[in-house]
């Protein structure tokens, strides 16, 4: 997609931030067995986002893309690319970094935020769960 600034020029759309909890604990994976002096595959904060949401606390895509406040297409398609990179990084060995990407970290303004653990809120990964459990 394309749009046209008031000069006539055509840019990109812009990148809509992908709200996220807060930056991952660990950063960077390396293999036990080597791996150091292959290339490192980047995975981006967005794309930690999807996987902690839907593989780690049980999101549906749709609820993800609910809480990071992008069109579920968009989530679809962060998820598959984190996924293509884990399998990447466990197959080949390769040494996986978590950094960049179009983000913004959770303000906690929001009087549920689902994220499991904004600072404001004090929730816990579990409770979290508990909750859409419950509903």
């Amino acid at each position: 997609m394309t749009y046209v600034t008031n000069g006539g020029e055509y840019l990109p759309r812009p990148r809509k931030c992908r709200k996220v909890c807060s930056l991952p604990g660990n950063t960077e994976f390396v293999p036990k067995n080597g791996g150091r002096n292959q290339p490192v595959i980047v995975m981006t904060v967005d794309e930690y986002e999807t996987i902690r949401l839907i593989d780690k606390q049980g999101f549906s895509q749709e609820e993800c893309s609910n809480y990071m406040k992008v069109a579920r297409t968009t989530v679809q398609l962060i998820y598959m690319s984190a996924r293509k990179k884990i399998a990447d990084a466990l197959v080949d060995g390769m040494p996986l970094r978590i950094e960049g990407g179009d983000y913004r970290i959770c303000d906690g303004k929001e009087e549920f935020c689902g994220c499991g653990g904004c600072r404001k809120h004090g929730y816990k990964s579990n409770k979290i769960v508990e909750n859409r459990e419950e509903s």
